[in-house]
C-alpha cells in the first residue's frame, strides 16, 4: 500500500511523534481533529496525521465510500508506523474508528504507546456487539479519553468490560462521543477539549523516558 500522505504539526526532532487517524465519517483535517492535533503542537509534541484509503481516495475526488475492510484499515496503520521510524517512535490512535484499529495492530507493531479518542467500543444502538475481546489482553500502555455518555460505550457500560490492565479510561462528565457535554450539566466542550488535550499530553511525556 506503501506510505501515506501526512499532515505534520508541531516541532521536528523529537523522540517520539503522535500518530492520529480519523473517525469513519469525517477526514483528518475535520474541525475535532484540526482542534485535537494543534493542541498537542501546541503542548511541544510533534502530531501526525494521515488518511485511510478510502477517505484519501475521496480527498482525490472518489466516490463517497465506507471505510475499507479491516484489514486494509489495518495495513494502512502498519505503513504509517513503518514510516515514521517504527512503532517504538510513535503513540499512536486517534478518533472513534481510527483508534480503533490502532488498539488491533498496536501490540504487533511495537507501539510505544496508544491514544484513543473515543474509543467505539460497539455500534451505536448496539451495545451487545463489543469491540472489546483484544482489549482484555492488550500490552501496549494506553489512555482512552472517553465521554461519559457517549453512545459508542457509556461508563456505565464501559466499567463492567474487561479490559487490560495496561488501560486507562480518563472520563469526561456528561460527554458525548465528541466530548460535548449537555448545557446544563455545567460543562463546556472547549473544557473537556483541554482536558483531553492535558491528559494526553501527560500520557504522552510518561511514555517519552529520560
Amino acid at each position: 500500500m506503501g506510505s501515506p500522505d501526512f499532515l505534520f504539526e508541531g516541532p521536528a526532532g523529537g523522540r517520539l511523534t503522535v500518530v492520529l487517524a480519523h473517525g469513519a465519517g469525517a477526514p483528518m483535517d475535520s474541525p475535532f481533529m484540526n482542534e485535537f492535533a494543534a493542541g498537542l503542537a501546541a503542548r511541544g509534541l510533534r502530531v501526525a496525521r494521515f488518511e485511510f484509503p478510502y477517505m484519501a481516495a475521496r480527498r482525490a475526488g472518489g466516490p463517497r465510500r465506507g471505510p475499507n475492510p479491516p484489514a486494509v484499515l489495518e495495513t494502512a496503520w502498519l505503513d504509517a508506523i513503518d514510516a515514521l521510524g517504527g512503532g517504538d517512535r510513535v503513540v499512536a490512535g486517534g478518533k472513534s474508528m481510527g483508534g480503533r484499529i490502532a488498539s488491533m495492530v498496536a501490540d504487533r507493531a511495537g507501539m510505544r504507546g496508544l491514544l484513543c479518542l473515543g474509543y467505539p467500543f460497539h455500534p451505536p444502538g448496539r451495545p451487545q456487539q463489543t469491540r472489546t475481546a483484544h482489549l482484555a489482553t492488550l500490552a501496549t500502555p494506553t489512555l482512552i479519553v472517553q465521554g461519559e455518555r457517549d453512545a459508542l460505550g457509556t461508563r456505565a457500560e464501559v466499567e463492567g468490560y474487561a479490559l487490560s490492565g495496561r488501560i486507562t479510561v480518563r472520563w469526561l462528565e456528561d460527554g458525548d462521543h465528541s466530548f460535548k457535554p449537555r448545557v446544563r450539566s455545567g460543562h463546556t466542550q472547549a473544557a473537556h477539549m483541554e482536558r483531553a488535550l492535558g491528559w494526553s499530553a501527560e500520557f504522552v511525556a510518561s511514555l517519552a523516558g529520560p
